[in-house]
């Protein structure tokens, strides 16, 4: 059961990060940027990346829960 929500919440997480890096780094990283910018693309590319991590992660997870 928790392989099952771990995989869910990894997911859901994971696209959040793919969709809307902006939001991210709004919560994460905005409190420690003293000039009110918005996060660079170099930021946006890795929080994509990582979201795609995320996602992959929380699928394998949600199909082994389902196959054993």
């Amino acid at each position: 059961m928790q392989l099952l929500l771990g995989g869910i919440a990894l997911l859901v997480i994971g696209i959040l990060m793919l969709i809307a890096p902006d939001e991210i780094y709004e919560i994460t990283e905005s409190w420690k940027n003293i000039s009110a910018g918005s996060p660079s693309n170099l930021y946006k590319l890795n929080i994509r990346i990582g979201g795609i991590m995320f996602s992959i992660v929380g699928l394998a997870g949600i199909i082994v829960y389902f196959i054993s």
